[in-house]
């Protein structure tokens, strides 16, 4: 199964729903991630307005 990033959340997921965000707005056109270990302590994560750890597409199509 390949990984898809949610269009809402940008979340990599590999299933058909997002499971942060619920969405099933998936896209399979995105580029680059970043992997959120902790998002409490993290700058990127607050300037992503990741709220949750994780692997993040930066940008969806």
């Amino acid at each position: 199964m390949t990984e898809q990033a949610c269009r809402e959340c940008r979340r990599i997921v590999e299933g058909q729903v997002c499971p942060i965000c619920n969405s099933a707005s998936l896209s399979k056109d995105w580029s680059g991630y970043v992997v959120i270990i902790d998002p409490k302590e993290s700058i990127i994560a607050e300037k992503l307005e990741i709220k949750l750890p994780g692997k993040y597409a930066l940008k969806v199509r």
